[in-house]
Protein backbone atom coordinates (compact mmCIF):
# COMPACT_ATOMS: atom_id res chain seq x y z
CA UNK A 1 0.00 0.00 0.00
CA UNK A 2 2.74 2.36 0.94
CA UNK A 3 4.31 2.46 -2.16
CA UNK A 4 1.39 3.51 -4.21
CA UNK A 5 0.30 6.65 -1.64
CA UNK A 6 1.37 9.40 -0.52
CA UNK A 7 1.74 8.76 3.42
CA UNK A 8 1.58 11.13 6.17
CA UNK A 9 3.57 11.80 9.47
CA UNK A 10 5.47 14.16 11.49
CA UNK A 11 7.98 11.87 12.77
CA UNK A 12 11.08 12.12 11.06
CA UNK A 13 12.33 8.36 12.50
CA UNK A 14 9.53 6.64 10.30
CA UNK A 15 9.52 8.86 7.41
CA UNK A 16 13.64 8.44 6.92
CA UNK A 17 13.17 4.76 7.76
CA UNK A 18 10.05 4.52 4.89
CA UNK A 19 12.03 6.62 2.47
CA UNK A 20 15.10 4.10 2.19
CA UNK A 21 13.05 1.21 1.31
CA UNK A 22 10.55 3.85 -1.13
CA UNK A 23 13.13 6.70 -1.83
CA UNK A 24 10.10 7.85 -4.41
CA UNK A 25 7.52 8.32 -1.64
CA UNK A 26 6.27 12.24 -0.73
CA UNK A 27 4.96 12.39 2.79
CA UNK A 28 3.18 15.31 4.24
CA UNK A 29 3.32 16.61 7.67
CA UNK A 30 0.79 15.94 10.17
CA UNK A 31 0.39 17.23 13.36
CA UNK A 32 -2.43 16.90 16.77
CA UNK A 33 -3.82 13.99 18.64
CA UNK A 34 -5.26 10.77 17.11
CA UNK A 35 -8.39 11.69 16.46
CA UNK A 36 -7.69 15.06 14.61
CA UNK A 37 -5.11 13.51 12.79
CA UNK A 38 -7.97 11.22 12.00
CA UNK A 39 -10.24 13.92 11.28
CA UNK A 40 -7.71 15.56 9.11
CA UNK A 41 -7.14 12.18 7.06
CA UNK A 42 -10.78 11.86 6.72
CA UNK A 43 -10.60 15.39 5.09
CA UNK A 44 -7.29 15.24 3.16
CA UNK A 45 -7.25 15.14 -0.61
CA UNK A 46 -3.19 15.36 -0.87
CA UNK A 47 -2.80 12.28 1.18
CA UNK A 48 -4.20 8.95 1.60
CA UNK A 49 -2.42 7.52 4.60
CA UNK A 50 -1.49 7.91 8.47
CA UNK A 51 1.90 6.41 9.32
CA UNK A 52 1.14 6.07 13.20
CA UNK A 53 2.47 4.13 16.23
CA UNK A 54 -0.56 0.83 16.63
CA UNK A 55 -0.22 0.72 20.43
CA UNK A 56 -2.01 4.17 20.91
CA UNK A 57 -4.27 3.53 18.30
CA UNK A 58 -5.29 0.04 19.51
CA UNK A 59 -5.52 1.76 23.28
CA UNK A 60 -8.16 4.11 22.09
CA UNK A 61 -10.17 1.43 20.22
CA UNK A 62 -9.81 2.00 16.40
CA UNK A 63 -8.06 -1.18 15.32
CA UNK A 64 -10.85 -1.22 12.86
CA UNK A 65 -8.58 2.08 10.98
CA UNK A 66 -5.31 0.05 10.90
CA UNK A 67 -5.48 -1.00 7.22
CA UNK A 68 -1.18 -2.18 7.76
CA UNK A 69 1.02 -3.37 9.84
CA UNK A 70 4.63 -2.35 9.66
CA UNK A 71 7.39 -5.05 10.56
CA UNK A 72 10.11 -4.22 11.83
CA UNK A 73 12.42 -4.90 8.67
CA UNK A 74 10.61 -1.68 7.22
CA UNK A 75 10.03 0.59 10.20
CA UNK A 76 10.99 -0.18 13.76
CA UNK A 77 9.89 2.08 16.58
CA UNK A 78 11.17 4.72 18.80
CA UNK A 79 13.05 4.22 22.24
CA UNK A 80 11.03 3.17 25.08
CA UNK A 81 7.61 3.56 22.60
CA UNK A 82 4.71 1.65 23.79
CA UNK A 83 6.02 1.61 27.12
CA UNK A 84 4.21 3.11 30.37
CA UNK A 85 5.90 4.26 32.68
CA UNK A 86 5.50 5.82 36.50
CA UNK A 87 7.58 8.85 37.90
CA UNK A 88 8.56 8.61 41.43
CA UNK A 89 10.37 10.81 44.27
CA UNK A 90 14.13 9.73 44.20
CA UNK A 91 14.74 7.39 47.24
CA UNK A 92 11.18 6.62 48.25
CA UNK A 93 11.80 2.84 49.23
CA UNK A 94 7.89 2.47 50.24
CA UNK A 95 6.60 3.76 46.79
CA UNK A 96 8.94 1.66 44.59
CA UNK A 97 8.14 -1.61 46.29
CA UNK A 98 4.10 -0.73 45.66
CA UNK A 99 5.34 0.19 41.79
CA UNK A 100 7.19 -3.34 41.19
CA UNK A 101 4.51 -5.29 41.89
CA UNK A 102 3.02 -3.62 38.58
CA UNK A 103 6.14 -3.81 36.50
CA UNK A 104 6.59 -5.63 33.52
CA UNK A 105 9.88 -7.47 34.23
CA UNK A 106 10.26 -7.73 30.01
CA UNK A 107 9.40 -4.35 29.49
CA UNK A 108 11.51 -2.65 32.07
CA UNK A 109 14.65 -4.58 30.48
CA UNK A 110 13.57 -3.95 27.06
CA UNK A 111 13.64 -0.29 27.78
CA UNK A 112 16.92 -0.57 29.82
CA UNK A 113 18.66 -1.99 26.45
CA UNK A 114 16.64 0.98 24.51
CA UNK A 115 17.71 3.81 26.68
CA UNK A 116 21.10 2.87 27.09
CA UNK A 117 21.36 2.77 23.18
CA UNK A 118 19.82 6.51 22.66
CA UNK A 119 21.77 7.78 25.61
CA UNK A 120 25.02 6.14 24.35
CA UNK A 121 24.32 7.79 20.61
CA UNK A 122 23.21 10.99 22.26
CA UNK A 123 20.09 10.76 20.27
CA UNK A 124 16.70 12.79 20.46
CA UNK A 125 13.58 13.13 18.68
CA UNK A 126 15.49 16.04 16.09
CA UNK A 127 17.79 13.27 14.26
CA UNK A 128 15.99 9.50 13.53
CA UNK A 129 16.92 6.44 15.19
CA UNK A 130 15.15 3.44 15.98
CA UNK A 131 14.93 0.28 17.78
CA UNK A 132 13.41 -3.38 18.07
CA UNK A 133 13.49 -5.59 21.36
CA UNK A 134 12.90 -8.76 21.55
CA UNK A 135 12.81 -10.90 24.64
CA UNK A 136 13.17 -14.27 24.69
CA UNK A 137 13.14 -16.82 27.44
CA UNK A 138 17.07 -16.76 28.29
CA UNK A 139 17.75 -14.26 25.80
CA UNK A 140 17.57 -10.31 24.74
CA UNK A 141 18.17 -9.11 21.03
CA UNK A 142 18.32 -5.49 20.73
CA UNK A 143 18.11 -3.89 16.97
CA UNK A 144 19.21 -0.51 16.21
CA UNK A 145 19.94 1.93 13.81
CA UNK A 146 20.36 5.48 12.54
CA UNK A 147 19.36 6.99 9.50
CA UNK A 148 20.25 10.43 7.31
CA UNK A 149 16.88 12.25 7.00
CA UNK A 150 16.33 11.24 3.38
CA UNK A 151 16.84 7.91 4.18
CA UNK A 152 19.86 7.64 1.59
CA UNK A 153 22.53 6.50 4.61
CA UNK A 154 21.82 4.21 7.13
CA UNK A 155 23.18 1.87 10.25
CA UNK A 156 21.34 -1.02 11.43
CA UNK A 157 23.03 -3.63 13.71
CA UNK A 158 21.66 -6.46 15.93
CA UNK A 159 23.14 -7.66 18.87
CA UNK A 160 21.85 -11.09 21.18
CA UNK A 161 23.17 -11.26 24.70
CA UNK A 162 21.96 -14.06 27.00
CA UNK A 163 19.96 -13.52 29.89
CA UNK A 164 19.80 -17.06 32.22
CA UNK A 165 23.69 -18.00 32.06
CA UNK A 166 26.27 -15.58 34.11
CA UNK A 167 28.54 -13.45 32.27
CA UNK A 168 32.06 -12.96 34.16
CA UNK A 169 32.99 -10.23 31.71
CA UNK A 170 33.99 -7.11 33.70
CA UNK A 171 31.69 -5.03 31.41
CA UNK A 172 28.80 -6.41 31.74
CA UNK A 173 28.55 -6.49 35.26
CA UNK A 174 30.00 -3.23 35.70
CA UNK A 175 27.12 -0.96 37.24
CA UNK A 176 26.22 1.98 35.69
CA UNK A 177 28.07 5.11 36.91
CA UNK A 178 24.88 7.05 38.30
CA UNK A 179 24.19 6.07 42.21
CA UNK A 180 20.56 7.26 43.47
CA UNK A 181 20.48 7.39 47.34
CA UNK A 182 18.75 4.14 47.51
CA UNK A 183 19.57 1.90 44.51
CA UNK A 184 21.34 1.99 40.89
CA UNK A 185 19.23 3.14 38.43
CA UNK A 186 19.52 2.53 34.73
CA UNK A 187 19.16 5.44 32.56
CA UNK A 188 16.67 6.65 35.01
CA UNK A 189 14.87 3.18 35.33
CA UNK A 190 14.94 1.44 38.70
CA UNK A 191 15.93 -2.09 39.01
CA UNK A 192 13.24 -4.34 39.99
CA UNK A 193 13.64 -7.00 42.62
CA UNK A 194 15.86 -9.64 41.57
CA UNK A 195 16.40 -8.52 37.83
CA UNK A 196 19.80 -6.40 38.73
CA UNK A 197 21.90 -8.93 37.17
CA UNK A 198 19.71 -9.22 34.10
CA UNK A 199 19.18 -5.21 33.24
CA UNK A 200 22.57 -4.82 34.20
CA UNK A 201 23.58 -7.15 30.79
CA UNK A 202 20.41 -5.07 29.58
CA UNK A 203 22.20 -1.85 29.99
CA UNK A 204 25.61 -3.05 28.62
CA UNK A 205 23.93 -4.54 25.59
CA UNK A 206 22.60 -1.12 25.16
CA UNK A 207 25.98 0.89 25.32
CA UNK A 208 27.59 -1.88 23.06
CA UNK A 209 25.25 -1.81 20.06
CA UNK A 210 25.42 1.90 20.12
CA UNK A 211 29.22 1.65 20.13
CA UNK A 212 29.07 -0.73 17.07
CA UNK A 213 27.09 2.41 15.42
CA UNK A 214 29.28 4.99 16.31
CA UNK A 215 32.86 2.92 15.07
CA UNK A 216 31.11 2.45 11.97
CA UNK A 217 30.07 6.81 11.62
CA UNK A 218 26.66 7.25 13.07
CA UNK A 219 27.77 10.45 15.00
CA UNK A 220 27.96 11.86 11.54
CA UNK A 221 24.88 11.03 10.49
CA UNK A 222 23.47 12.13 13.31
CA UNK A 223 25.25 15.21 13.43
CA UNK A 224 24.18 15.98 10.00
CA UNK A 225 20.90 15.16 10.66
CA UNK A 226 19.93 17.56 13.42
CA UNK A 227 21.59 20.41 11.91
CA UNK A 228 19.38 19.45 8.65
CA UNK A 229 16.17 19.73 11.15
CA UNK A 230 17.31 22.72 12.56
CA UNK A 231 17.95 24.82 9.26
CA UNK A 232 14.32 22.82 8.40
CA UNK A 233 12.50 23.71 11.69
CA UNK A 234 10.37 27.12 12.65
CA UNK A 235 11.78 28.97 15.93
CA UNK A 236 10.06 27.96 18.89
CA UNK A 237 9.26 30.18 21.59
CA UNK A 238 11.05 28.73 24.33
CA UNK A 239 12.21 25.13 25.09
CA UNK A 240 13.78 23.84 27.57
CA UNK A 241 14.85 20.57 26.57
CA UNK A 242 18.21 19.15 25.48
CA UNK A 243 16.72 16.26 23.32
CA UNK A 244 18.31 13.80 25.86
CA UNK A 245 17.11 11.23 28.08
CA UNK A 246 16.37 12.85 31.34
CA UNK A 247 17.47 10.84 34.47
CA UNK A 248 13.80 10.32 35.93
CA UNK A 249 13.33 7.63 37.70
CA UNK A 250 10.16 5.35 36.22
CA UNK A 251 9.21 2.02 36.31
CA UNK A 252 7.42 0.56 32.80
CA UNK A 253 4.54 -1.16 33.36
CA UNK A 254 3.15 -2.68 29.94
CA UNK A 255 3.24 -2.64 26.33
CA UNK A 256 -0.20 -3.65 25.20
Amino acid sequence: MLSSCIPSTSSLRRSAQLKRKYPDLCFKSVRGNLNTRFRKLDDADDYAALVLAAAGVIRMGWKNRISQYLCDDLCMYAVGQGALAVECREGDSAILDILAKIADPDTTVEAVAERAFMRTLEGGCSAPVAVHTKVMEDSLTLKGGVWSLDGSEELVHTMTILTREPDTSSDSLRPPKKIAKTCITFCGIVPLPEQKDVMTRANQLGKSLAQTLLDKGADQILKAAKAQNTVNSPPSVSSTSNGNIEDKKALPVNTS
